[in-house]
């Protein structure tokens, strides 16, 4: 995993990444993805987000709030009726703004979901994706990225959720101890958060999904 700013890595994921007909950007500082991201947005465009620590971390949320856009804002609901309302309007929005779970140097995206309404936008729906990744993501395999999901992103995801999982306690998958282990293993708890397991290689609707690499370490 890269523990530093590396642009030779940074470089050779976003060449990959255009192989896979996504759109990659690097900035250097959350401040400069922000104003990447009011470029690429249109005043008054339907805008939906999935779940993110980055997105708020960046000030992206903030901006999605400023009123210059139709925000589905998931964080208005308070029920599950409610609940269920953002999440299906997701697929109409214009588009839909998350991070990933991991990004490969070989500019494929991996993501794990509970509920499953991010990866199911990230997917179809959507007119234009945006993605904010922090360099902290960027593995070397996608071995690599399913190791990141199980010791970092799940137990620190289940924590912020209080999901009460195995891996908020354990801070690590059950799987792990086993010698081994199935993709897919893990808790059968009712908190369990890795449900659907979802990657992104080559698209068919190029520069759909558009990758801002951020030099700062971003999200879980």
């Amino acid at each position: 995993m890269l523990k530093e700013l590396d642009m030779t890595v940074v470089n050779e994921t976003m060449a990959n990444l255009e192989k896979n007909n996504m759109k990659p950007y690097f900035c250097s500082t959350s401040a400069e993805a922000v104003e990447l991201v009011k470029g690429l947005l249109k005043e008054g465009e339907t805008v939906a987000t999935g779940g993110s620590v980055t997105l708020r971390e960046t000030g992206v949320e903030e901006l999605l709030r400023s009123g210059a856009y139709n925000f589905i804002d998931r964080a208005k609901a308070t029920t599950a009726e409610e609940t269920e309302e953002v999440f299906l309007g997701a697929f109409r929005a214009d588009t839909y703004l998350m991070s990933t779970n991991a990004l490969t140097r070989f500019g494929v995206l991996y993501n794990v979901d509970g509920n499953s309404n991010r990866v199911a936008a990230l997917l179809y729906g959507p007119k234009s994706v945006i993605i904010l990744c922090g360099y902290n993501k960027i593995v070397d395999s996608l071995d690599e990225a399913v190791l990141r999901m199980k010791t970092t992103a799940a137990p620190l995801n289940t924590k912020r959720l209080a999901t009460g999982s195995y891996c908020e306690h354990a801070g690590e998958c059950m799987s792990l101890s086993k010698e081994n282990p199935e993709l897919c293993d893990g808790c059968s708890g009712a908190g369990r958060i890795c449900c659907n397991f979802v990657v992104s290689a080559q698209q068919r609707k190029k520069d759909r999904i558009k990758v801002i690499i951020i030099g700062e370490q971003l999200g879980f």
